[in-house]
């Protein structure tokens, strides 16, 4: 990934947030028919000491499951808020013209060892933990135990466990840190009166790298 040096993000808790918040990331290898993407939800497990992990689940007939039975390089990207800024909101712009659209946005790049993990006590505590997470805060939590047994035990047999430990993070927050403050003062008010979902997520980003008037 092309990474300015302005546009880094390094804090582990900054990069943690968003793979928690936003956790359906695009999963890629390299095959012997070239690179596969797939999409899959992968929830992270940070314990003090030891390796960030990805966890989560594939179809037993995704196939790559099986490619990563032995171990193999993988990258999975977790995407953020993203919104188009246009270049009528620089204030510069109405002075000299010099200014062009562009895109915001903030993504996380997690590097690793991808392995398949075909064991159903496994898959049970991975599928239980996936679910309480994104349960949690509802009016009635939905919860594993509420399916009948046999329907679950069909399920975990229909999947095959994943497991990505983590050897390199990289955070790319392209959220107008290039501009001066008038234009970022300009980029938010323009972002705020967008109705795109996007557009309303990116605000507190540029409102978080915002300059000091010069």
């Amino acid at each position: 990934m092309y990474l300015p040096a302005h546009f880094e993000e390094t804090r582990p808790e900054i990069l943690h947030a968003l793979m928690r918040d936003c956790p359906l990331a695009t999963l890629v290898v390299s095959g012997a028919e070239g690179l596969d993407a797939n999409h899959v939800p992968l929830q992270l497990v940070a314990v003090p000491g030891e390796p960030d992990r990805l966890r989560g689940h594939v179809a037993r007939a995704n196939p790559l499951w099986k490619q990563a039975a032995g171990g193999i390089p993988a990258l999975a990207i977790f995407h953020g808020a993203e919104a188009y800024v246009s270049p009528g909101w620089y204030p510069t712009k109405q002075r000299h013209g010099k200014a062009v659209p562009t895109w915001n946005y903030a993504v996380v790049h997690a590097h690793g060892t991808l392995r398949a993990i075909d064991d159903a006590g496994w898959l049970r505590a991975q599928v239980g933990a996936l679910t309480r997470a994104h349960e949690a805060g509802r009016e009635k939590p939905w919860h594993v135990g509420e399916a009948p047994a046999d329907y679950i035990d069909g399920m975990i047999k229909a999947i095959v466990g994943i497991e990505l430990t983590i050897t390199r993070l990289t955070g790319k927050w392209k959220t107008s840190q290039n501009q001066p403050a008038e234009n970022q003062l300009g980029v938010i008010a323009g972002l705020q009166g967008e109705a795109r979902p996007g557009a309303q997520s990116m605000v507190p980003l540029v409102q978080s790298v915002l300059k000091e008037p010069a």
